[in-house]
């Protein structure tokens, strides 16, 4: 049991060092000089008010030439639809709509149908962006054969361990999102920050099959247009400039319940990549907490559980310490301890969740 644990831990260093041989440490310039296609930025909404403050500045700050803005609200019970219409009388740029359906993909394909643009760039409205944001994500359009980009996100706030935590455990989506783009078999991406062609959209039936579906409304389309368009239609750029902030969950139960939508739907791809993570994740956390059997061998099963959970420590401070450095973001030595001890329970209970499959999200019970 003893060589077992070295020998996994050894095998997860050099595992998640390859993972982390795949993420950049710049980005690679593009020479896009004069190219400014016009864009709509679509954000859906559903019970937002608080959310408003800060998303009306954050529109505001984007210089964009050639930019439109849909707002679809998804049938708010908040007074989101009415507050949207009056704080954004002054941006001529700015068009407020009610998505005629319910559901968050029933408000994007509202907003795509209305949009005047071919490119549609996604986000949601508790979201930060980089005054750059626009410019790059449209930069990779200049290929033709690129029919959907997604851009990396991570949670904003440091006042506590659990905003910490959740900023390590972006690094950890965003590496593996990474990887699986590098290999052309991209796995997942997020809807806070993708942009695609509308007539990709279209060609594929936008969310036709899956609109029954609370969450997905990113991997579903993702897997559309990588099946009907080809490996080199979908591109990824992890940079400081596409960076995308997004706020973190304020409670644990409101981080398993998110989580849960979101591992939710992996049964639904009829993808053998998304069983095999799913359960992979499950299997490594479960290795991980049944090491605690190493306290049954004595002495030499103690020191041996302390130098592999010392070697789990260092593996992800030095894979996601680099991710998030390249963001320009840090987190200590004394964060990734109590990540790597606080995840393995973590992921068991959003996979106990997934499990039972309930959950809520913006009001609307599963």
């Amino acid at each position: 049991m003893i060589c077992f644990y070295l020998l996994w831990t050894m095998s997860y260093f050099v595992l998640l060092n390859w993972f982390a041989g795949k993420w950049p440490k710049q980005r690679r310039e593009v020479d896009s000089e004069g190219y400014l296609p016009a864009i709509t930025l679509l954000i859906p909404l559903r019970n937002e008010l608080e959310n408003l403050e800060s998303l009306i500045p954050e529109l505001g700050k984007i210089a964009y030439p050639k930019l439109e803005i849909l707002l679809v609200d998804d049938q708010s019970e908040d007074g989101t639809f009415s507050s949207l219409q009056e704080m954004t009388k002054g941006d001529s740029r700015v068009r407020v709509l009610k998505s005629p359906g319910a559901g968050k993909k029933a408000a994007i394909q509202c907003g795509v149908e209305a949009a005047r643009t071919e490119l549609i760039l996604c986000s949601d409205a508790d979201c930060r962006f980089p005054k750059v944001w626009v410019e790059r994500m449209a930069e990779a359009f200049l290929d033709s054969k690129v029919q959907l980009v997604a851009g990396p996100v991570i949670t904003s706030g440091e006042l506590g361990f659990f905003q910490r935590f959740q900023q390590i455990e972006w690094a950890s989506i965003l590496l593996v999102t990474k990887f699986f783009f590098s290999q052309k078999r991209p796995l997942l991406c997020s809807a806070a920050n993708f942009a695609y062609r509308k007539s990709a959209f279209l060609e594929v039936g936008g969310y036709g099959g899956n609109l029954q579906f609370w969450s997905g409304d990113d991997e579903f389309l993702l897997k559309k247009i990588l099946e009907k368009f080809g490996k080199e239609s979908c591109v990824y750029l992890p940079y400081t400039e596409n960076l995308i902030y997004t706020k973190a969950q304020p409670t644990f139960s409101d981080l398993i319940s998110q989580r849960i939508r979101w591992a939710s739907k992996w049964k639904y791809h009829g993808d053998w990549g998304h069983a095999f993570s799913a359960i992979g994740a499950f299997l490594v956390q479960a290795i991980w907490l049944a090491s605690a059997g190493l306290f049954c061998l004595g002495i030499q099963g103690i020191l041996a559980f302390f130098v592999v959970w010392a070697g789990k420590v260092v593996a992800e401070k030095l894979t996601l310490g680099r991710v998030l450095t390249t963001l320009h973001l840090r987190r200590s030595l004394v964060d990734f301890m109590k990540t790597s001890f606080f995840h393995p329970f973590y992921i068991l209970t959003v996979t106990v969740g997934t499990v039972r499959g309930k959950f809520v999200w913006k009001g609307r019970a599963n």
